[in-house]
């Protein structure tokens, strides 16, 4: 059972929760060591005193300021702890806004609150009930680990979630960012017809389920593949950007892609020739089949010599 990295109450008027908080989310990456080359030798990182080059302990170690080159100001950590607002224990509502008013970008990290114990599981589940109710989401600061956080408190089956906010000041003006922005609407007609079409051929109801990092798929076959001494399958080449001049027939064969991937299943499908099927599959998928049949050189093979090989596999069997 995980275990709350912060306890303490959620304020609303007089009304006071106390609360645990757990993070939401877990980290799936494939982590690494740092080798020295040629060898199984671990790199370590070690804190050392830049002038002098020597290890320094974790106790000797201080916060400090620079208010001019080489002129430090130094700050305790109890110093810290004892100006953080609500001694650092309180998550003070101050407002309740419509949580669709909230722009994503300014969504950081999400938690998981919960009552710390029965005695409060009724005020919980009435502020909870509360916000579902009228769906707005309560803004709210607090103190965590020597830094403050605004944040959203929202409503979801049966349990409170918080989203720490970026501070108005952390979110970038993209007009004054960013190099290129289009000056006017690209697109209109025709065009801009098509790509509407186009994105309600696409449309689905939101299920996470449906999406995979399939790159962290790929870290993990690369190591076992080099571990077990295999070949171990190359990416494809990043697709060139769209022509303009060719916009209009891009999103033409993009819809009607789109628009064949959804016929119905009960309605009888053209047959198709072994060459259409193969050139309708992924190049991961090509892989896969290649290696099923046991073609040689596989991993070294782009898309089209992938097609080519396992459509001479299927010449041969259909000869045999």
């Amino acid at each position: 059972m995980a275990r709350a990295i912060w306890t303490g109450v959620v304020t609303f008027g007089l009304v006071n929760v106390p609360v645990g908080l757990y993070t939401a989310v877990e980290d799936h990456t494939t982590h690494f060591h740092q080798l020295q080359r040629d060898s199984s030798d671990r790199i370590r990182n070690q804190r050392v005193n830049e002038r002098t080059g020597k290890k320094v302990s974790p106790d000797d170690i201080v916060k400090g300021y620079e208010v001019s080159e080489g002129q430090y100001v130094i700050v305790e950590q109890d110093e810290l702890d004892d100006i953080a607002p609500g001694r650092s224990r309180t998550i003070d509502i101050s407002d309740f806004v419509d949580l669709n008013e909230i722009e994503p970008v300014y969504f950081d990290r999400t938690y998981y609150l919960a009552p710390r114990d029965k005695e409060n599981q009724k005020v919980y589940e009435l502020l909870r009930a509360a916000l579902a109710e009228t769906d707005k989401a309560g803004i709210a600061t607090f103190v965590m680990r020597g830094k403050q956080y605004l944040t959203a408190l929202r409503a979801e089956d049966k349990i409170l979630v918080l989203q720490t906010l970026h501070w108005q000041d952390e979110v970038r003006d993209p007009s004054k960012e960013l190099p290129k922005l289009p000056s006017g609407r690209a697109g209109k007609g025709k065009e801009l017809d098509t790509a509407v079409q186009l994105i309600d051929s696409l449309a689905a109801p939101w299920d996470p389920s449906r999406y995979r990092d399939t790159y962290e798929t790929k870290v993990r076959e690369l190591v076992e593949a080099k571990a077990e001494g295999h070949e171990v399958e190359t990416a494809e080449e990043a697709p060139e950007p769209t022509n303009v001049v060719d916009l209009t027939e891009a999103l033409r064969e993009s819809l009607e892609r789109a628009r064949g991937g959804k016929r119905s299943t009960s309605s009888p499908k053209k047959k198709q020739s072994a060459g259409q099927e193969l050139d309708e599959l992924s190049k991961a998928e090509l892989y896969e089949r290649a290696s099923e049949q046991g073609i040689e050189g596989r991993s070294k093979m782009n898309r089209k010599e992938l097609v080519d090989a396992l459509g001479k596999g299927r010449g041969k069997k259909s000869a045999a």
